[in-house]
């Protein structure tokens, strides 16, 4: 109906109307700048045949149209001329080739060639086995992430690829925790990692285990497919752009009643004395031949106001630990005198190793999480594909294969910060780490997962025409109170404000800002995650069973079965004296079988 009454309005728009927007587009002598000029703030710019953006004023302009906010900020703009100009962006906005119907028909009858070669489906054994985990990538981020990806090389963006939209099997995750409709992290990496739902808040244990009391984790721990590929002679790592004793990262190699247990400084008494470890210490000593562990939390490894390498004065940076134990130095020593093992805290050290000559990797970048993409020190902070290289690198020396958990964790902080920027630049970031690790393994021989813990009260729309901003303005000011609004809007969070006893006018602000809060409905310091289903991408060796709609704890027992790991070998074709396991396919009739029946 919206559309409709959109269009009724656009055939009574006369054309001089359009010629006057063009005049206050132009603004003053000097107002404008050429379009081959780049724009801080400015995603992306397009030309079109008679609505082409022209960069503003000084202060800066943020919609992909700089036209239609300078029209906001010094005009009184009427809800007529929003129409006008969203006419005018409309119909100058589809490329050429999209108005021909033979390239949509082309497109789809290649899609559909491509389809039907997926009937060959790939049973081969998974040597090796990635998961990527976008903390709080709900479909919505997604969605806003390939549009930010195609304005960011300067297209429209809603066409673009993620390298994720390439893979060939989707399914959908139910996420909720044992004891939540609404889940959190560590319940759900519980899940995806462990095969097994938990309660909220807790890590590595069944949800027999109660959060936050000690007293109910013995004997209700369970353990992960890291734990499972170590076992089965792969090496195993884990990179992450949030601490490593965070949520998503523990539930890899810890068992706790708490996720905030980071160190002994965040536990309880009571907890301590019933002889409860912190993750950080569980890091080091449950499974003590990790090869690869990289991303922050430094300061959880040290003894108590320990000075921190990097941030010499900052006392939040300093160490943090009660027992006094140097974790670093413990980890060192468990390692063989034979091997070489490296402990590093920043990118120049990361980028100048040599992958041959390390064995085991230790490489903490930050005290606490690592800094957002777009806030990155270049120097000594590298980035989650940086990461991601190195770490596959080492990893692949392994004749046996390898298990790779890489989280693009602060995806999650963005979005509680209500600070879709920086949410959708981490995004972006993690996509480019697929395709990184895409082009250094085969799709004959490693298993792909890509998927989110749980969704984010997040969401973008407002009718926008093609190729806006992901981070601009919807085309239409509220019919309530009369003023502008970003396309991205939250259902809750920090980003509520009120000035005058009314909704704040988002065009006297800097919308576009790295660090913009966009508005929410209810106010919250801390924005909340969604309850819905998140997408499963997958591809290589059996991501045909990723289908359909599944129970998240299902995902790890997918790989499992793919890798001939875990509980079950019995679908496994045995190879040679040796005892390892063929590289050619899995007994099909089997690898169909009901999972219920095999775990």
């Amino acid at each position: 109906m919206g559309r409709n009454r959109f269009a009724a309005w656009n055939s009574l728009i006369p054309t001089q109307l359009f010629a006057w927007f063009s005049f206050l587009r132009q603004g003053p002598p000097g107002f404008g700048i050429p379009m081959s000029s780049p724009m801080p703030g400015l995603e992306h710019q397009l030309t079109s045949d008679h609505c082409q953006p022209t960069p503003s004023h000084p202060r800066r302009s943020h919609l992909w149209a700089p036209g239609i906010k300078q029209v906001l900020e010094y005009t009184m703009i009427s809800p007529f001329l929003v129409l006008a100009i969203g006419t005018c962006l409309t119909n100058s906005l589809v490329p050429e080739k999209e108005k021909d119907p033979k390239y949509w028909r082309d497109q789809a009858q290649e899609t559909l060639k491509y389809a039907l070669e997926l009937q060959k489906l790939n049973t081969n054994v998974a040597k090796n086995v990635i998961m990527f985990l976008g903390d709080g990538m709900g479909v919505s981020t997604v969605t806003a992430t390939r549009i930010l990806k195609g304005q960011l090389h300067h297209n429209p963006g809603e066409e673009t690829r993620l390298e994720m939209d390439k893979f060939p099997f989707v399914a959908l995750s139910k996420t909720y925790n044992t004891n939540a409709q609404v889940p959190d992290s560590a319940g759900t990496a519980t899940a995806y990692l462990c095969g097994v739902k938990a309660n909220e808040g807790t890590v590595g244990v069944s949800a027999a285990t109660e959060r936050s009391r000690c007293n109910t984790t013995q004997g209700n721990e369970v353990t992960s497919i890291l734990r499972w590929a170590k076992d089965a002679g792969k090496s195993v790592g884990i990179v992450t752009t949030t601490r490593v004793n965070h949520a998503t990262p523990s539930a890899a190699y810890a068992h706790s009643a708490d996720r905030d247990w980071y160190s002994d400084n965040e536990m309880p008494p009571e907890a301590l004395s019933q002889g409860c470890k912190d993750i950080a210490y569980q890091l080091v000593h449950n499974i003590r031949d990790i090869d690869v562990i990289m991303g922050g939390g430094r300061k959880y490894m040290y003894p108590k106001n320990k000075t921190d390498v990097e941030y010499e004065i900052d006392e939040k940076a300093r160490g943090t630990r009660l027992d006094g134990l140097d974790l670093v130095n413990i980890w060192k020593s468990f390692k063989p005198r034979h091997k070489h093992s490296h402990f590093i805290w920043n990118r120049t050290e990361l980028l100048t190793l040599d992958p041959h000559n390390v064995d085991y990797l230790l490489g903490l970048f930050e005290p606490g999480d690592m800094e957002y993409e777009l806030n990155r020190n270049n120097v000594t902070d590298p980035s989650l594909s940086e990461m991601v290289v190195v770490a596959i690198q080492i990893l692949r020396k392994n004749p046996k294969g390898f298990f790779l958990l890489v989280e693009g964790g602060r995806i999650d902080h963005g979005h509680h910060e209500g600070k879709a920027k920086q949410a959708l630049h981490e995004a972006v970031e993690m996509d480019r780490a697929i395709g990184q690790a895409g082009s250094m393994t085969s799709l004959e021989d490693t298993l792909t997962v890509v998927t989110a813990d749980h969704s984010h009260v997040f969401t973008f729309g407002g009718y926008t025409p093609r190729g806006n901003s992901i981070f601009g303005l919807a085309p239409m000011l509220s019919d309530t109170d009369k003023k502008p609004f970003t396309a991205i809007l939250y259902g809750n969070g920090p980003g509520y404000k009120v000035v005058g006893g009314e909704r704040e006018n988002v065009s006297m602000v800097d919308y576009a800002h790295n660090n913009y809060q966009a508005q929410s409905a209810v106010p919250l310091r801390h924005e909340t995650h969604g309850g819905e289903d998140v997408a499963v991408f997958s591809k290589g060796p059996m991501a045909h069973l990723l289908h359909g709609v599944h129970e998240q704890n299902y995902i790890p027992h997918v790989m499992a079965y793919a890798a001939c790991i875990g509980a079950n070998l019995d679908h496994c074709a045995p190879a040679s004296s040796a005892g390892s396991l063929a590289a050619g396919p899995l007994l099909l009739p089997l690898a169909l079988f009901p999972l219920s029946i095999l775990f």
